[in-house]
This record gives C-alpha cells, structure tokens and sequence, in this order.
C-alpha cells in the first residue's frame, strides 16, 4: 500500500524550540491550526482542527526561525508520533509562505 502525501494550508500555532538527534539532525515540532468550508455529499462543512507537525534538517531550521500567526502551505506525510503511539503527526517536507503575522 502507498500514497501517503498530506497537503494543508493553516496558521502556524505553536513552534517548539529547535532540537538535534543525537545524530546531529535539526529537529522541530509545531502545531498547525486549519479551518475552511469543505463539500461533504453536497453540502457545505466548517472544518476547524490542529494537527502536531514535525521537521527535520534544513526544513526544521527554517521553521524554528518563523514566528507563531505565519499563513503557511505543506505537503508532507502522516506517521505515528513514535513506533507505539497510535497518535498520528504530519511530517513536513515542504512549506510555502502566505502570510507573515
């Protein structure tokens, strides 16, 4: 099975400082907040929700430098927050900037 791609606009909410594994990579987590009108079976929906986010290397760099409010676009993937954790975390490849607050 595959096809694990997320693309999302939403506010950045929350920025953890930047961290380094142990192997040196630059890690950050962040939440991002989303809301939009969506069309569920021909009606319209209010979606409104965070979501846990997480970068590493130059992409966690960029971010640990933006400030909470920034409009942002992603793509990334889901994953599991750690190998037993059921709760689910996108991890960010790419962001663009919309709007800085």
């Amino acid at each position: 099975m595959s096809g694990n791609t997320v693309s999302l606009s939403a506010t950045l909410t929350a920025i953890d400082p930047l961290r380094h594994t142990p192997a040196g990579l630059p890690v950050v987590d962040f939440t991002l907040a989303h809301a939009s009108s969506q069309t569920e079976a021909g009606n319209q929906r209010q979606v409104e929700f965070d979501m846990p986010a997480k970068a590493t290397g130059d992409m966690a760099t960029r971010i640990a430098q933006m400030r909470q409010g920034c409009q942002v676009t992603v793509q990334g993937f889901l994953n599991r927050k750690h190998r037993m954790s059921r709760q689910v975390v996108l991890h960010v490849t790419n962001m663009e900037l919309l709007k800085v607050s």
